[in-house]
């Protein structure tokens, strides 16, 4: 394994070429691909009537989960989103649904407001800047999802979903010791189940 400072140069320079990737990707797509995303729906995850499902406020030129997490509330689910508390911890998960009060969170992405009900969820729908077909994502680099993941883990068997532009895929996203991999990956084409064929 590569030294540490070595991995997060790396990561520096894939984040810039897949942030503009993905940008390129949201400009072209964004309103067909949320609503892909709902016609794919999550059935190939299992049974998900009476489960919690993390989805996403969009940020920049992230694929739009809204639609999805409205459908999944219409379907049984309770929806919730994540918030950041402080660097280097996990995230914490309010229950929210589209059409609720948010309030600005860090870095100005909106999140429910303080009070809101704290929630672990069982599936979580997991934004990125890259992914390859291991399973591996890109994200911003604060490893939220990462210590988020690795703790939900352990705790029960949390499923990820790596939610994405198919035009984000790549042939292998640049690695940690902690980087945890999505369960599966979805595309406004479908759901990709990493270690198959992409």
């Amino acid at each position: 394994m590569e030294d540490n400072q070595s991995i997060a140069d790396k990561k520096k320079l894939a984040r810039k070429a897949a942030g503009d990737v993905r940008k390129a990707a949201h400009e072209l797509l964004k309103a067909r691909a949320a609503q892909s995303l709902v016609d794919h729906g999550l059935d190939f995850a299992g049974e998900l009537t009476g489960k919690t499902v993390s989805g996403f406020i969009p940020y920049l030129s992230e694929i739009d989960t809204r639609a999805l997490l409205s459908a999944l509330g219409a379907r049984g689910c309770e929806t919730c989103v994540p918030v950041v508390i402080e660097n280097n911890t996990p995230l914490e998960f309010r229950v929210w649904a589209p059409g609720e009060p948010t309030v600005p969170g860090r870095w100005g992405i909106p999140v429910p407001p303080d009070g809101s009900r704290v929630v672990d969820p069982d599936v979580l729908l997991v934004p990125m800047l890259a992914y390859d077909n291991s399973g591996y994502r890109l994200g911003y680099g604060g490893g939220f999802y990462d210590r988020t993941l690795e703790k939900l883990r352990a705790m029960k068997p949390a499923i990820a979903i790596g939610v994405a532009y198919s035009a984000q895929q790549v042939d292998a996203v640049v690695r940690g010791d902690h980087d945890q991999p999505v369960d599966w990956i979805l595309t406004e084409k479908g759901p990709l189940k990493p270690g198959k064929q992409i």
